[in-house]
């Protein structure tokens, strides 16, 4: 059980540091005073010294940062620590900007809600790569040739291995460092220096896979853990982008459903003969890429960047039927806004790091193990379930030029002797598709699992109160949910 507390932690203060069970040469981290500054308002911020290498310490440090909202209740039960997912979102902006998004008014009267930047991403020791400019042309380009030809591999090979060059020369050596793992022993040193015997923790879509290697790594440790959204840890990144691919086309198809019963639909007829029309409108893109007012060009990559952006959320949905709508008339702007909401793009500029964060974590945690037989058929099995989507999701893999090998590994985690971990599934999630969350909670031997039925990504404070109710009752009353609770 977590005690409650009412010496609640001031402006300026934590809770001493709870250092149990940590190794000497790990004390001075563990045993850190942090200074806690005001921030935006109604936060407090600081900063975490954390080794660079956890099994070397004597390598030198990397920075956390750190971002607090303490409890509005007179009864604290301590700290609650969020991932927005990624890998690469910044849980500083989330907690920051997005605070009643990230949690329910609930949990914020009874916790400290702290969002913090793992190790690479924004206000942390972060990885840094091309400036805007040079990002523009990476991630807007047209690539040269053919789609599937010699020319057109090879352009996308040397593309990523600029942006990869790049990334070694301008982030001080922390390239080999930017793991899950390792990200997984940070989290428990802001457990640590905060003052938490136990980690209470709520991760979204990649913080699934951030919570369940903290869990592998200190199963004694956990407290109250939910898991939203989930990726299955074991399986290959062939397989996770295999089964995105059909994710989103299910998600696609699921909004194509939705606007065919609207008067203001670019599409007629059928769903599977609006999906022919959508993917005819790509390869015309494909074919003949259009302009926009900044001078950028949309082809088929940017447009099928835009559609993804919008399934995350049923709430984008208008938004994807008026850039379709345009674009069927050659205007892509809408699109184009879409595409740079993914991409983190505002006003000419970058506003975070993320798309670096993300490539870095990827090649560092997944083994480049896939043989071309693999390959061969996972491009064949989303040519069959995905087929509007197929032909722009394949390409060559970034990470064969990424400048280091891989040291994660793709395995079931189970976390024996860990308090109950609730992982949450949505069955037409595209991002984190519905099987990830059932095979995690089916790995984790205290995994409890509730599955939200509906579209979208992530099902906590999603409007759902039946998946709401259960996460707030276990993390203030530790009622653990029935296994295999289903919301409608």
């Amino acid at each position: 059980m977590i005690p409650d507390t009412t010496a609640a932690p001031s402006a300026t203060t934590s809770l001493a540091p709870d250092t149990t069970g940590i190794a000497a040469d790990l004390l001075p981290y563990y045993e850190q005073t942090l200074t806690w500054t005001s921030c935006n308002g109604t936060f407090d911020c600081t900063t975490v010294r954390a080794p660079l290498d956890w099994t070397d310490p004597s390598k030198g440090d990397i920075s956390l940062a750190v971002i607090r909202h303490r409890a509005t209740g007179s009864t604290v039960l301590g700290s609650l620590l969020t991932n927005p997912g990624g890998p690469g979102a910044s849980g500083i902006a989330l907690v920051r900007d997005s605070l009643s998004f990230a949690v329910g008014n609930a949990l914020q009267q009874k916790y400290d809600v702290i969002g913090f930047d793992p190790r690479g991403v924004g206000e942390s020791t972060a990885v840094r790569c091309l400036d805007s400019s040079a990002m523009d042309k990476y991630l807007y380009g047209i690539p040269q040739g053919t789609r599937g030809s010699a020319d057109w591999t090879a352009g996308l090979l040397a593309a990523h291995k600029n942006f990869a060059d790049a990334c070694e020369a301008n982030s001080d050596g922390i390239l080999p460092y930017i793991t899950t793992d390792n990200s997984a022993r940070d989290m428990d040193l802001l457990r640590g220096v905060l003052g938490d015997p136990k980690l209470n923790y709520l991760g979204y879509s990649y913080g699934t896979f951030l919570g369940a290697t903290y869990a592998k790594l200190f199963p004694e440790r956990v407290g109250r853990m939910v898991l939203d959204g989930a990726l299955d840890p074991s399986i290959s990144s062939t397989d996770v982008s295999t089964i995105q691919a059909i994710g989103f086309e299910s998600a696609l198809r699921a909004y194509m459903a939705d606007c065919l019963t609207t008067s203001n639909c670019p599409f007629s007829g059928s769903v599977d003969e609006a999906m022919t029309d959508l993917g005819t409108l790509l390869a015309s893109y494909d074919r003949t890429p259009v302009a926009t007012s900044d001078g950028r060009m949309v082809g088929a990559d940017t447009l099928t960047t835009a559609i993804v952006a919008a399934l995350y959320s049923q709430d984008s949905w208008p938004y994807l039927t008026t850039a379709l709508s345009d674009a069927l008339q050659g205007n892509a702007e809408v699109a184009l806004q879409l595409a740079d909401f993914y991409n983190s793009r505002e006003n000419g500029a970058y506003t975070d790091n993320s798309t670096e964060a993300f490539r870095a974590y990827n090649c560092m945690d997944y083994p480049r193990d896939t043989t071309q037989a693999e390959k061969d058929a996972s491009d064949a099995k989303i040519a069959a379930e995905a087929p509007t989507i197929a032909p722009y999701w394949s390409g060559p893999d970034p990470c064969d030029v990424w400048p280091y090998q891989p040291t994660g590994v793709r395995e079931k985690i189970t976390a024996d002797g860990a308090a109950p971990i609730v992982v949450i599934g949505t069955t037409n999630d595209p991002a984190t598709p519905y099987e990830w969350s059932v095979a995690l909670a089916d790995q984790l031997s205290s995994g409890v699992l509730i599955t939200r039925v509906g579209e979208g990504h992530t099902g906590y404070n999603k409007g759902n109160s039946c998946v709401d109710s259960a996460v707030e009752s276990y993390f203030i009353d530790g009622t653990v949910p029935q296994n295999g609770l289903r919301c409608e």
